[in-house]
């Protein structure tokens, strides 16, 4: 039944339940003699809590019986990116153990209101801009602002509608979390089916290269602009299977530039230059609409076609052993980190023959075809509960 048919009041959010800022971490709490653990910003997603990595901090007994957590608490992030300031959760835990910073908002539903029903009107309002809409912001980051928040007018109906409502979510969400199992499980399969690569015998990337690694191509900030060239930067791709026809920067080059920068299908780059996690991140380059170039802080390779597939040493280089390796040899600089031609050339790699490498990247392929089909059910999904959500709240 839609909200919309019923009598739905529109309540400040404050005079539903309590509204709380969490405590502020100060010296004094670090250097306390007893620690207690607590729930911040880096705790709180859209719709769940990451127990992960919690922090301690000193509370005292009377601040322990005002900001302790009670299941059916719905945590907001307070101070967070505009994008993500108001993000939320409901705590369903009942041990009285955590309490909160005041990084975050806690709300704390009273009698008219269900906990599950407003968690999930505070969803939405991330989703349609409603806290980013009242958020402060300074520098970079945004606050919601406990004041702000309690004037915002709640949507109310009767409690028996709003238990319809969350009772429709939460079918939607089981639906949802299903999917997203599946996916985690091809995935551990997918990274599986890479790792057994490491039972094989490994030689050095360099034996398969032809030409390369060779730098890209550098430009002053001056000369990115609208029109140009378009090139291939180290946040152009995330690494494995990549389109390069489309979203990237276009940039002033002379033909010579051109054709010593420009990148060929079956082409591999490698970021150079990356944070330290990211370093290594590599593609290969299938189709191109256009003259492509790639950028001074990654590298090209290219392989010869007799000794090895370019789809084959793409997939082997989103392996975990070939993450670790260039992780254990780049060169750290503040916040970057980088490799050099060497440490490409010295990579190891499996030492198949191109039957062997078609017999592997048939078995990945089978895997990926799977997890691209459950990725677009998940997306259809998450736009139907889009939908119904928007129709059942009436926002």
């Amino acid at each position: 039944m839609r909200a919309d048919a019923v009598e739905v009041r529109h309540v400040p959010v404050g005079e539903l339940g309590e509204v709380r800022m969490g405590k502020q971490l100060s010296p004094a709490s670090r250097a306390a003699h007893e620690q207690f653990p607590y729930l911040r910003v880096a705790n709180v997603f859209d719709g769940y809590i990451d127990y992960s990595n919690i922090k301690s901090m000193g509370f005292t007994q009377a601040e322990r019986e005002i900001y302790t957590l009670r299941s059916g608490d719905i945590l907001l992030n307070e101070g967070q990116s505009l994008e993500l300031v108001g993000r939320s959760a409901l705590y369903d835990h009942n041990d009285n153990k955590l309490c909160f910073q005041n990084t975050l908002i806690r709300f704390r539903a009273g009698a008219e209101v269900m906990p599950e029903y407003a968690q999930a009107v505070f969803s939405r309002w991330l989703e349609t801009g409603v806290f980013s809409a009242i958020a402060k912001k300074t520098t970079s980051i945004a606050h919601l602002g406990a004041d702000r928040f309690s004037r915002l007018l709640f949507p109310l109906p009767p409690l028996q509608e709003q238990r319809k409502v969350t009772q429709v979510i939460e079918s939607m969400t089981a639906r949802e979390k299903t999917i997203k199992a599946s996916i985690a499980k091809l995935g551990a399969i997918r990274s599986s089916l890479r790792e057994e690569l490491n039972e094989t015998e490994l030689d050095h990337l360099g034996t398969i290269i032809t030409f390369g690694p060779q730098n890209g191509l550098y430009k002053p900030e001056s000369a990115y602009g609208g029109n140009g060239t378009p090139i291939v930067r180290i946040d152009s791709f995330t690494g494995g299977p990549s389109d390069l026809t489309r979203g990237l920067l276009r940039v002033d080059a002379t033909p010579r530039e051109i054709e010593h920068y420009g990148i060929s299908a079956g082409d591999i780059i490698i970021n150079r230059v990356n944070t330290p996690g990211l370093v290594g991140k590599s593609t290969m380059v299938s189709n191109l609409s256009e003259p492509t170039i790639f950028e001074s802080n990654m590298m090209r390779c290219r392989v010869n076609l007799d000794k090895a597939l370019p789809e084959f040493v793409e997939a082997w280089l989103s392996s975990a052993t070939a993450k670790t390796y260039f992780r254990t040899q780049a060169k750290s600089a503040i916040s970057q980190a980088s490799i050099n031609q060497h440490d490409i050339r010295a990579c190891p790699f499996p030492r198949l023959n191109l039957n062997e490498q078609r017999a592997f990247l048939r078995r990945l392929t089978t895997v990926g075809q799977r997890i691209a089909f459950e990725e677009a059910a998940l997306h259809k999904m998450k736009m139907i509960k889009q939908g119904i959500v928007g129709n059942l709240l009436n926002s």
